[in-house]
């Protein structure tokens, strides 16, 4: 399994330090590249701190947010979200393994402090900054937040015994984070199909849907189709 699925952690608490100037550039090299393949128009502000700083917004659970990507991409586009999460979370999962910390971002932050064209949509936002241990307030949410991490059984129906790729990429999923942990994307294997779908009635949703199908298809070895119920691929 790629190691960032297993070592990624969500981290609220960041360095006063910038990230380098190499790391920048690996980013935004990083942004181009999946921009280009998926129509989304992500991109990195090396300071857009002033979307933290208000703690109405926060609720001062940031720490010294400095560089952040905006999830984002045209208006019409009808799997945005699920785009967002998808190859937001490949974005992810690389600035992981360059040892920078990240965290997605619903709405606890300020979207009025952001300037986005008027024929896009901003999904969400993404801090990345170095990170040192864990803060008090990290281990507390984390441990509020991931009381439990639901079982393979929990997130996947079938009517026959599962093959070994869809444990291997079921496996991957049970690392995806979720929108207040709620882990609420389901996976079905019927017929020698396999789809996954989520309720759909929260707004992180299918962006998380996006998420847990990339952590599927990294380890699975294959892809989803774009939208709710869409079916899996081999390769």
């Amino acid at each position: 399994m790629r190691s960032a699925i297993e070592s990624r952690v969500s981290r609220r608490k960041f360095e006063k330090e910038a990230i380098a100037d190499w790391e920048k550039e690996n980013i935004i090299s990083l942004i181009n590249q999946l921009n280009e393949v998926s129509g989304l128009t992500m991109t990195f502000i090396e300071n857009g701190s002033s979307a933290f700083g208000k703690l109405r917004k926060s609720y001062g659970l940031f720490t010294n947010v400095r560089s952040i990507i905006l999830m984002k991409g045209k208006k019409d586009d009808k799997d945005l979200k699920e785009k967002v999460g998808y190859y937001g979370e490949d974005l992810v999962l690389a600035i992981t393994d360059l040892g920078l910390g990240t965290c997605w971002v619903g709405g606890t932050f300020d979207k009025d402090e952001l300037t986005i064209d008027s024929g896009e949509e901003l999904a969400c936002v993404v801090a990345v900054g170095k990170v040192a241990a864990p803060s008090f307030t990290e281990k507390i949410l984390r441990s509020a937040t991931h009381r439990k991490v639901k079982s393979m059984e929990e997130r996947i129906t079938s009517d026959q015994p599962l093959p070994q790729w869809v444990q291997n990429g079921m496996k991957a999923v049970l690392f995806a984070p979720s929108a207040k942990n709620t882990q609420k994307v389901m996976f079905k294997y019927e017929n020698n199909i396999l789809s996954a779908q989520i309720a759909d009635d929260y707004s992180m949703d299918m962006i998380d849907l996006g998420i847990a199908k990339k952590h599927f298809d990294i380890e699975a070895g294959g892809k989803f189709e774009f939208g709710n119920g869409g079916i899996f691929h081999l390769k």
